[in-house]
C-alpha cells in the first residue's frame, strides 16, 4: 500500500522573505533593523497561519539571515534560499533601499515587494524605484502598497496588504509546485480532440514541466502480470463493493451484460485505478514485489487517460479510475486529490492542476455541453427559470473525471461546498458516496463496458469555470467564468438530463453576468468558450487564476472578475492602464514564457 507520505517524499518549495534596508550605517540602518526584520517575521507568520501545502501542512517560510542593505547581503540571501529550496520571494521594507543592489534578480521565480506606506521613511519611494528596475531588467515583480498610511515603527499588516500577500503566495506556490514535475500521457490522442495533442514546448516553457508518455498497453501488462499491490487490491475491491452503489443499466436489453461480466469489469476498473496512481507517483510496495523500475513512477503531478476509443472499444472505460483519483478519498481514507484528465485533454488537465494547487480541493472535469435558454427550458420542461438561473444555465456533464466532491455533500457553515481533504469528515464522505451511483456504461459509446459516475451537484455553490486554450502564433490563453451551481426541480432536471445521458454527473451552472463583452448573457459565455471541455473549481478563484497566469505569462482572454481584485506584476500597467485585458496580452508577449 502506498504510504501517505511517499507521495510527498521530495518535500515542498518554501517562501523566501527578504527584509531590505537602507544600507547607510552610523545611525540610519541601525534605527531600522528591528522594524524591518519584524515586518519580515509578520509576513512569515501570516503566510504560515493561512496557507497549506497539498498534504495539509502549513507552508514554510525562510527569512534571510540579515537585513539586506547591499549586493553582498542580497547574494547571501539568494544562496540561503537556493539551499533551502525557496520557490518564490517576498521583499519587505519600511524605508528607502538601494534598488538594484538589494533586488532579487532570479528571473525564474515569482517575486513581490511590499513597500510600507509610512511618512517617516520613504518605503513607497523604494518600492517605485525597485519596481522600475525590475521592469527595466525584464524581471516582472508584483508591487504591494497599502492604501492607508501607517505610523512609523508599526509592524502590523493592513487588510488590503494581507489580501495581496496571500494571493501572490498562493499563486507563486502553484508555480513552484509545478516546476520540475511531469505530465503523464496515458495513451495519446482521443477521438481527434486537439487538447490531447500534448504540446511539450508549452509544458516546458510555460510551466517548467517535463512530459512523460506510456502506451495504454502498459495497463494490460500490469493487469496480466499483476504489477500492483495484491493486498491493497483486495481491500479496495471490498471497499468498492460495500460503498459504490451500482445504478440501473440503461442499455437496451439485448446489449446488457451478465452479472458475471459486470463483476469482472469492477475488478478491472479497480486494478486500473491502482495502476494509474502507481504510474503517476510510484509505489514502494512494488519494489518489495520485485518491480523496482515500476516502483519509481513518472514523477507526475498531473496526467491524462486517452481511453476512447482504442481502450474503451475493448476494455472497461476509465470513468471509475479518473473519478476516484480526482476525488479527496478512496479505500485508504482521506487524501489529497490527484489530477487526471479525461481523454488525455492535457489543456483541461492543466486547468485542473491550476485549480487544485490554488485551493487544495478536488476539481470537476466536464463537457461544456449545452446552453439552456429560459425559453428553451420553458418549452421543453414547462418551467420558468428563476433566481441565479433566470438568465439561462449551462449543462456541465461528462462521463469521467468528475470528482465525487462535486456532489456538494460537504459543507461549510451549513452550505454545500468542496473542501481540502483535511477538513472533510467521515460523515461527509459517506453522504458523498450515498449521493453517487455507478451506472453500467453505455456500450454504444463504451463497447468494453465499465461504470460511469452519476450524481447531481447541489446548488448555491460558488464556482469558477476555466479553460486553457492554445492558439497558433499566440500561445496559451486562459478563460475564466465565475458563477454558481444552481438547483432545478427534480422533474425539470430529469427532463433536461434525459436529453443528454442520464448516467453521467451533472452540474447546472449559471455564470455571473456583467452586461458587457463575453458576459453580456449566458449565451455569450457559451458562444465564446474556447473548447468542448472546462474545469469547475469550488469558490470564486478567478482573481488567483489571473495572478497565476500573469506569473506564467499566459494572457486571460475573458473573465468576469471585479476590476479591484486584479493583481498582476506592476510592469503590466506600463503596457496600458485603461484596457487591462489588452495590456495583459502585450505584457505576456513582451516578457515571454517564464522558463524560455
Amino acid at each position: 500500500m502506498t504510504a501517505s507520505d511517499y507521495r510527498w517524499k521530495d518535500g515542498f518549495p518554501k517562501i523566501g522573505i527578504r527584509p531590505t534596508i537602507d544600507g547607510r550605517r552610523r545611525g540610519v540602518r541601525e534605527s531600522l533593523e528591528d522594524q524591518t526584520m519584524n515586518l519580515a517575521k509578520a509576513v512569515a507568520k501570516l503566510l504560515t497561519s493561512e496557507l497549506r501545502y497539498p498534504n495539509g501542512d502549513p507552508v514554510e517560510c525562510v527569512i534571510a539571515d540579515t537585513c539586506i542593505g547591499g549586493v553582498a547581503e542580497a547574494a547571501a540571501a539568494a544562496k540561503k534560499f537556493k539551499q533551502s529550496e525557496v520557490g518564490l520571494t517576498i521583499t519587505v521594507t519600511p524605508c528607502w533601499c538601494y534598488g538594484t543592489e538589494t533586488m532579487d534578480t532570479d528571473a525564474s521565480t515569482p517575486k513581490a515587494i511590499w513597500g510600507f506606506n509610512g511618512t517617516g521613511r520613504p518605503g513607497a519611494v523604494y518600492l517605485a524605484a525597485v519596481l522600475s528596475a525590475h521592469a527595466q531588467k525584464g524581471i516582472p515583480a508584483f508591487g504591494i502598497y497599502g492604501e492607508d498610511v501607517q505610523d512609523e515603527g508599526d509592524d502590523k499588516i493592513p487588510g488590503d496588504v494581507q489580501e495581496k500577500l496571500l494571493r501572490f503566495a498562493r499563486s507563486g506556490l502553484a508555480v513552484a509546485l509545478m516546476r520540475d514535475k511531469a505530465y503523464l500521457s496515458m495513451g495519446s490522442v482521443s477521438m481527434g480532440i486537439a487538447g490531447s495533442i500534448v504540446n511539450d514546448s508549452f509544458f516546458q516553457e510555460y510551466l517548467g514541466m517535463r512530459n512523460e508518455y506510456i502506451d495504454m498497453s502498459e495497463f494490460t501488462r500490469r493487469i496480466d502480470e499483476e504489477i500492483y499491490d495484491p493486498e491493497e487490491y483486495k481491500m479496495a475491491l471490498a471497499w468498492v463493493k460495500e460503498n459504490c452503489a451500482e445504478g440501473p443499466d440503461n442499455n437496451p436489453e439485448h446489449l446488457q451484460t451478465s452479472r458475471e461480466r459486470k463483476d469482472q469489469e469492477w475488478e478491472t476498473v479497480v486494478k486500473m485505478t491502482l495502476i494509474a496512481r502507481d504510474l503517476m507517483i510510484g509505489n514502494p510496495r512494488l519494489a518489495e514485489l520485485g518491480f523496482g523500475e515500476e516502483a519509481n513512477g513518472h514523477h507526475a503531478i498531473a496526467s491524462g487517460f486517452q481511453g476512447q476509443r482504442q481502450w474503451t472499444d475493448h476494455f472497461p472505460n476509465g470513468d471509475f479510475m479518473e473519478t476516484m483519483l480526482n476525488s479527496s478519498f478512496d479505500w485508504n481514507g482521506l487524501r489529497a486529490p490527484f489530477t487526471v484528465a479525461t481523454e488525455n485533454d492535457s489543456l483541461n488537465g492543466v486547468g485542473m492542476l491550476f485549480g487544485n494547487l490554488l485551493t487544495n480541493t478536488a476539481q470537476i472535469f466536464a463537457d461544456v455541453r449545452t446552453y439552456w435558454s429560459p425559453a428553451s427550458v420553458e418549452r421543453v420542461a414547462g418551467y420558468k427559470l428563476e433566481g441565479r438561473a433566470a438568465d439561462g444555465i449551462l449543462h456541465l456533464i461528462n462521463s469521467g473525471s468528475a470528482a465525487l466532491d462535486g456532489t456538494g455533500e460537504q459543507q461549510i457553515d451549513g452550505k454545500p461546498a468542496m473542501k481540502p481533504f483535511w477538513e472533510i469528515t467521515d460523515k461527509e464522505v459517506q453522504s458523498t458516496l450515498e449521493a453517487t451511483q455507478w451506472r453500467p456504461a453505455s456500450v454504444e459509446y463504451f463497447r468494453g463496458g465499465g461504470f460511469s459516475t452519476d450524481y447531481l451537484t447541489r446548488g448555491e455553490m460558488p464556482m469558477t469555470m476555466t479553460r486553457l486554450n492554445l492558439v497558433k502564433g499566440l500561445g496559451p490563453v486562459l478563460q475564466i467564468a465565475e458563477g454558481y451551481s444552481v438547483d432545478l426541480p427534480q422533474d425539470v432536471h430529469d427532463t433536461l438530463d434525459k436529453r443528454t445521458d442520464p448516467t453521467w454527473p451533472t452540474t447546472w451552472f449559471a455564470p455571473n453576468l456583467t452586461g458587457s463583452g463575453a458576459f453580456t448573457s449566458v449565451y455569450d459565455v457559451m458562444d465564446n468558450w474556447g473548447a468542448n471541455h472546462g474545469v469547475i473549481s469550488y469558490g470564486h478563484i478567478g482573481a488567483d487564476l489571473i495572478t497565476l497566469a500573469s506569473m506564467l505569462r499566459i494572457p486571460v482572454s475573458m473573465h468576469n472578475v471585479p476590476k479591484e481584485k486584479l493583481f498582476r506584476p506592476r510592469a503590466w500597467g506600463l503596457f496600458g492602464t485603461e484596457q487591462s485585458e489588452s495590456a495583459d496580452f502585450r505584457a505576456c508577449e513582451n516578457f515571454g514564457p517564464l522558463y524560455k
